[in-house]
């Protein structure tokens, strides 16, 4: 099973072989080191892979080794391991193949694969009902002097608020899963890798891929029927 940390860079056009134009998310992977490694015959009863990215700053500006602005139960977990600035999980089949301080990259992932990516939508601040949930309003005569309000939101029994009654409140900044994104192009040399359509999260952001072990052709080969010549 394939599994990248990165940070989210923008969108571009790809041109593929048939001329056709792909939207394309790229992605800058981040060396990945495992930190913990979890198996379903040990304690945590299932199988998993913890990996680090990035360090810590010191106040002075300086690497983090020595575990400044680090907890001591951090430093414990991560003891051989180095210091991160970010932990992810990933379930895998088996984890017999990884080990503590193996360093991992991109290179396992293949053009056409489809992958699912993981990340935290961008943050809207406190939104109306028409703008979080796409309410259409009241009209705009008749006396109405809000028309963009929520309208009734109880009634008689149960004589209160029902519990996730859609209402105006805090809009995005949550986590977002998007299926079955194809991997378009793979640079390995800039750590670049690029999947078509759109990935939740604003630029910078951390955004996991998760590949789902099929792989499909990126150009449509359509067959061309002739038609029967009518007698």
């Amino acid at each position: 099973m394939n599994f990248l940390v990165g940070r989210k860079l923008n969108m571009t056009q790809y041109f593929d072989q048939s001329g056709e134009v792909i939207p394309v998310t790229v992605i800058q992977g981040a060396p990945m080191v495992v930190t913990q490694v979890k198996s379903a015959e040990g304690k945590d009863k299932y199988n998993a892979v913890q990996v680090g990215i990035g360090h810590k700053k010191s106040a002075k500006g300086g690497s983090a080794s020595g575990g400044k602005k680090v907890s001591k139960s951090l430093q414990g977990h991560l003891k051989g391991a180095g210091t991160f600035s970010v932990l992810a999980e990933f379930r895998v089949d088996d984890a017999k193949d990884f080990t503590v301080g193996k360093k991992l990259d991109l290179g396992a992932f293949q053009v056409g694969e489809l992958v699912t990516a993981v990340g935290v939508s961008k943050g809207r601040g406190f939104a109306g009902a028409i703008k979080r949930h796409g309410f259409a309003g009241f009209p705009a005569s008749h006396g109405h002097n809000k028309p963009r309000s929520v309208g009734s939101i109880g009634q008689r029994f149960p004589q209160h608020t029902r519990r996730g009654l859609r209402m105006a409140g805090h809009m995005g900044n949550q986590q977002v899963t998007v299926k079955n994104l194809q991997v378009v192009e793979i640079d390995s040399k800039k750590n670049l890798i690029s999947v078509r359509g759109a990935v939740p999260g604003h630029r910078n952001a951390i955004i996991k891929l998760i590949s789902t072990g099929k792989v499909k052709p990126l150009v449509k080969i359509e067959e061309v029927k002739e038609e029967k010549k009518k007698k």
